[in-house]
């Protein structure tokens, strides 16, 4: 009896967790704008060495809007993420997260060019 009742109490919970997860911030409904869109397709850091880096190890994911990786320069997909703090980014991109493989294809960058590469891909698209 204990088992039947715990599980149904565990079906309920998580019921209720995914019912409150659709309803609510634990799913990101805002969708970027055509400008932004453009924006990432196109956009490329001033610094040479730097678009180098980007263009080969994170573009792929971060321009095309085809994964779940944010969009460079769509604010609003990076602001909870900026909110853990730049160390747990990083650390993140050293570890891989979702479908981030560890490193973010980039197994020669450190820990400055990380934090350089994710400050330029969260910074606003600019019109």
């Amino acid at each position: 009896m204990f088992s039947k009742f715990f599980s149904k109490q565990c079906l309920s919970a998580l019921f209720a967790l995914a019912t409150a997860c659709a309803t609510s911030a634990c799913t990101d409904t805002s969708q970027p704008s055509q400008t932004i869109v453009n924006y990432a397709q196109s956009a490329v850091p001033d610094d040479a060495q730097v678009a180098e880096v980007y263009q080969r190890s994170c573009m792929a994911c971060h321009s095309r809007g085809a994964s779940d990786a944010p969009l460079t320069g769509h604010s609003a997909a990076w602001q909870p993420r900026l909110a853990q703090g730049m160390e747990t980014l990083v650390n993140n991109v050293v570890s891989g997260k979702g479908g981030m493989p560890p490193y973010g294809l980039c197994m020669d960058c450190n820990a400055s060019e990380f934090q350089t590469l994710i400050t330029f891909m969260a910074t606003p698209a600019k019109p």
